[in-house]
C-alpha cells in the first residue's frame, strides 16, 4: 500500500515532464548561442544603469567638491569617499560615468530609430518598386557610403547646433545608407517568393503586399542591423564627443571625459580607464547581441 501511495500518478508525470524538456531547451539555446545571453547581460546592465543612474551615482555629477583634488591641485586617486576617483575639476568620476551611460545610450538608440526609419522606408521603396525609384535611391545610397559618416555628421552639427538632440538626429539623418542597401537586397529577394506573386496576382494592392508581406519577412536581418547600429553609434558619439564636436562639457559622456582626461593621463590615469572600459563594455555588448542574434535568425541554422 505505501508503494502505491508513493507511486506518482499519471497526471503528477505529465505535468512534471513539460517543465524539464522546457528547462533542457533553454540549457541547450544558451550552449548553443552563448552571445546572446552575454550581449544580453551587458545590454541590459547598461540599461539598468541608464534609466537608475540618478538613484545609483552617489553625487551630483557636475558638482565641484573643495576636497576633491589634491594639496597640489591634482585629481584625487580611488579611495573610500571616490571609489573612482576625481577629474580635474574634483567632481566625482563614479558619478558622471554613470550619467554618461544615459547620453550614450539616448544617442546610440535614437539615433539608430531615426536611421532604421529612413533606411527601411527607401530600401522596401527601392526594392520592391525598382526602375526609376530604384536607381535614384541607390545612386544616393552610393554618395552617401562613398564618404566617412563622421564628416557628414560634423558638418551637419556644425549647421545646427551641439546638443544631444542635435546629435543623435545628426547622426539617425546621415546613417541610413547601409541599412537601405541591407533591407533593398532582402526585399529583392522576398518579393519572387509565390506568396509575394500570388497577393499581387489575387489584386492586393502595394501597400498591404509591402506592410504584411514582405515587411515581416525581413524583420529579423533589420534587428540584427539594428543593435549592431547602436553600438557603431554610441562609438561614433564618443569619438565626436572626444573631438569636442559632440556633447559639449559639463554634461557628462564618456566622449568628452576621455578628452578631460587625455591631458593628464601621466599622473591621473583613472580618468581615462573608466569611461574607456564602459565604453569597451557597452559597445562590445551591443556587437555580441547583434552577432549572437544573426546566428538565431540565420534560417540555415541546424535546429
Amino acid at each position: 500500500m505505501a508503494d502505491v501511495m508513493m507511486t506518482p500518478t499519471g497526471l503528477e508525470q505529465r505535468l512534471a515532464y513539460p517543465v524539464k524538456k522546457s528547462q533542457s531547451r533553454l540549457v541547450r539555446l544558451l550552449r548553443a548561442y552563448p552571445l546572446v545571453f552575454v550581449g544580453g547581460l551587458l545590454v541590459a546592465a547598461l540599461v539598468f544603469v541608464a534609466l537608475f543612474a540618478p538613484v545609483l551615482a552617489p553625487y551630483n555629477p557636475d558638482y565641484q567638491f573643495p576636497n576633491g583634488l589634491a594639496m597640489n591641485g591634482a585629481p584625487l586617486a580611488p579611495n573610500h569617499q571616490f571609489i573612482m576617483g576625481t577629474d580635474d575639476l574634483g567632481r566625482d568620476i563614479y558619478s558622471r560615468v554613470l550619467y554618461g551611460a544615459r547620453v550614450s545610450l539616448e544617442v546610440g538608440v535614437f539615433s539608430s530609430i531615426i536611421s532604421l526609419f529612413i533606411g527601411t522606408s527607401l530600401g522596401i521603396i527601392a526594392g520592391y518598386f525598382g526602375k526609376w525609384a530604384d536607381s535614384v535611391i541607390m545612386r544616393i545610397t552610393d554618395m552617401m557610403l562613398a564618404f566617412p559618416l563622421i564628416l557628414f555628421v560634423v558638418a551637419l552639427v556644425a549647421v545646427i547646433g551641439q546638443s544631444v538632440d542635435n546629435l543623435f538626429i545628426a547622426i539617425g539623418v546621415l546613417g541610413w545608407a547601409t541599412t537601405a542597401r541591407i533591407v533593398r537586397g532582402q526585399v529583392l529577394s522576398v518579393k519572387e517568393f509565390e506568396f509575394v506573386q500570388a497577393a499581387k496576382a489575387l489584386g492586393s494592392p502595394n501597400w498591404r503586399i509591402l506592410l504584411r508581406i514582405i515587411l515581416p519577412n525581413i524583420v529579423a536581418p533589420v534587428i540584427v542591423l539594428t543593435t549592431l547600429s547602436i553600438g557603431n553609434n554610441m562609438l561614433l558619439e564618443s569619438t565626436l564627443s572626444f573631438l569636442g564636436i559632440g556633447v559639449a562639457p559639463p554634461t557628462p559622456s564618456w566622449g568628452n571625459m576621455l578628452a578631460e582626461g587625455q591631458s593628464i593621463f601621466e599622473y591621473a590615469p583613472w580618468l581615462l580607464y573608466y569611461p574607456g572600459l564602459a565604453l569597451l563594455l557597452a559597445v562590445l555588448g551591443f556587437n555580441l547581441l547583434g552577432d549572437g542574434l544573426r546566428e538565431l535568425f540565420n534560417p540555415r541554422r541546424v535546429r
